[in-house]
């Protein structure tokens, strides 16, 4: 079973009637299912890898258990069937999510690159993904869309492997990109804030009615 998985996880982070905005984005819908799929995991473990507060974790695994995703144990929250197909959803279009050493182009304290697949033909100059990166909390981002068997940067180069030899050795290898494939990496002084750089970026990629 296949799910609108982009309109599904916006509804979940969005305001439900009257009352104070969540002090949660997509993000941490995305980081709450990214978590529950490597294994069970109590709130306490949760609101701390996520870095957010008691109200808020709360909040996103009420929505969560109300959409019939996860159900909730004495070992911890676990993805249901629905909540393993919305997550094999994501892991098609995200196949890799991987911190990034430093390179020439890395140079941040930490970064975090997002491969999406087969969405090439959706960047044109890489600003729109920049700045939804900086939205959502990284310093600086880059976008490089692997064509013809090269990474390439808009107007920065059209062969990293030959401008860039280092850093594209590295992403070659942390994140095997085929034909039409977009990385975007994400850097910022804080190892989630670049995740959360590098997930916005990669999500303004992508339509509402995403199926793999």
């Amino acid at each position: 079973m296949t799910f609108p998985f982009k309109s599904l996880i916006e509804s979940l982070a969005s305001p439900k009637g009257p009352g104070p905005s969540p002090t949660f984005s997509m993000f941490h819908i995305f980081y709450a299912l990214e978590l529950m799929a490597k294994k069970p995991i109590g709130r306490n473990k949760l609101a701390e890898k996520m870095n957010v507060g008691e109200g808020a974790i709360r909040t996103i695994i009420n929505r969560l258990k109300d959409s019939g995703l996860i159900v909730t144990s004495k070992e911890g929250c676990i993805l249901t069937e629905k909540g393993l197909s919305v997550w094999k959803n994501f892991e098609a279009v995200f196949p890799k999510r991987v911190e990034v050493g430093k390179t020439a182009l890395t140079t941040s304290e930490y970064s975090y690159a997002f491969l999406v697949k087969n969405k090439g033909n959706k960047v044109k100059s890489g600003i729109d993904q920049r700045d939804a990166a900086i939205m959502g909390g990284a310093r600086r981002a880059i976008v490089i869309v692997f064509k013809n068997g090269h990474l390439i940067i808009d107007s920065i180069s059209d062969s990293l492997e030959k401008d860039f030899p280092e850093a594209a050795d590295v992403i070659l290898k942390d994140l095997k990109p085929e034909d039409n494939d977009v990385i975007i990496i994400a850097g910022a002084g804080k190892p989630l804030k670049a995740k959360r750089g590098a997930f916005a970026a990669s999500w303004v990629l992508i339509g509402n009615d995403e199926k793999p």
